[in-house]
């Protein structure tokens, strides 16, 4: 078991505490609201590592009592509680490495079907329950903002938002492309089949992150919102789609019946594109003066999910596999995601 040393984040809340009481504290009104906001999450941080400390201690005595006596009539309540443990501590240290700006907002995920037709629809459909899934297992709600369903089965595109504590430090790394590899459920010849989708994860940015939109850059049109075939189909010109000039971004709503809904709901997104977009600027720029660039393309999967011939997930990012596919896409995506944060805690 990992032995917990609260002493570091002990020493920063002191020392953040000594700023809080400065008599000048409050002379940045808007740094002195991120000092509190830190401060609240170190503390709460390190009430969790001395309560988790303070169980692995006792739950260590009892082993070690039950190994003394030889009385094995607790040792599947033991295990039970080791178990219980473990996972919180695996939870614990996830967290712990969340230290970007906006870890620990709420997330908008967009799913493009790629290559692959009917079967790339049918792989978004699959993308999105697994998210689904692994948000009920983690308290996170999901709430579908935009959806465009296949022409045969399936999801064209689809953009939802994941709220929860830390819902996007955590689903970041889930940006990029995902392959399906198995046998087609469409295919009357049972041939393999191969699927792309791409995953984009974006934070959704706080009121206190200031993203300004002139109303001079952007073009706001209306439509009719259908659905598969034509049914549902608005009577109004109800769906909202925004189109920002500078950037070339454009975002679109057509969940609500309500066009007013709608546009506050695109502006929304518009907002969470921008901060991302202007996000990715600085790093690429930080990156070129480094003398290091990146190469990001459709084809470079992040991930493949292998159903034939053999079974098997694989991040090629960070080379963590596992054999449990259906697990995975069920929503066990913890391994993978604790597997990128480490990367890039390395990096």
């Amino acid at each position: 078991m990992i032995a917990f040393d609260p002493v570091a984040i002990k020493n920063e809340v002191d020392e953040l505490e000594k700023r809080v009481s400065a008599p000048d504290f409050w002379a940045d009104a808007e740094a002195a609201q991120k000092t509190l906001k830190k401060l609240s999450s170190l503390k709460a941080s390190l009430t969790e590592v001395e309560t988790l400390g303070t169980r692995q201690k006792e739950l260590a005595e009892l082993i070690e009592l039950t190994e003394q006596e030889a009385d094995l009539s607790l040792e599947t309540e033991i295990r039970t509680h080791l178990a219980e443990l473990e996972r919180e501590v695996d939870d614990w240290v996830r967290r712990s490495m969340l230290t970007g700006e906006t870890d620990k907002n709420d997330a908008i995920v967009t799913i493009h079907a790629g290559a692959g037709g009917t079967e790339a629809c049918d792989w978004v459909s699959m993308l999105l329950r697994m998210y689904t899934r692994w948000a009920e297992r983690h308290g996170c709600t999901v709430e579908v903002l935009d959806m465009l369903e296949g022409d045969e089965a399936g999801v064209k595109s689809v953009t939802f938002s994941v709220k929860g504590e830390d819902a996007y430090g955590y689903l970041k790394g889930e940006d990029g492309v995902h392959r399906l590899v198995r046998i087609s459920p469409f295919d009357a010849n049972k041939r393999r089949h191969t699927s792309f989708a791409s995953v984009e994860v974006i934070a959704d940015v706080e009121d206190d992150i200031v993203i300004e939109v002139n109303d001079a850059d952007i073009r706001v049109d209306t439509f009719r919102a259908s659905g598969a075939g034509g049914q549902h189909v608005n009577k109004t010109s109800s769906a909202v789609r925004i189109t920002h000039y500078p950037t070339g971004i454009v975002v679109q709503c057509q969940n609500e019946r309500s066009q007013h809904k709608n546009r506050a709901m695109a502006m929304k997104l518009l907002r969470a594109r921008l901060y991302d977009h202007y996000r990715k600027q600085r790093e690429a720029e930080l990156a070129a003066q480094r003398g290091k660039q990146e190469e990001i393309a459709w084809g470079s999967q992040i991930r493949s999910y292998v159903l034939q011939p053999y079974q098997m997930v694989k991040d090629h990012r960070t080379g963590v596999e596992v054999g449990n596919v259906t697990a995975v896409l069920d929503g066990d995506l913890d391994t993978f995601i604790t597997g990128y944060l480490h990367t890039q805690l390395a990096k």
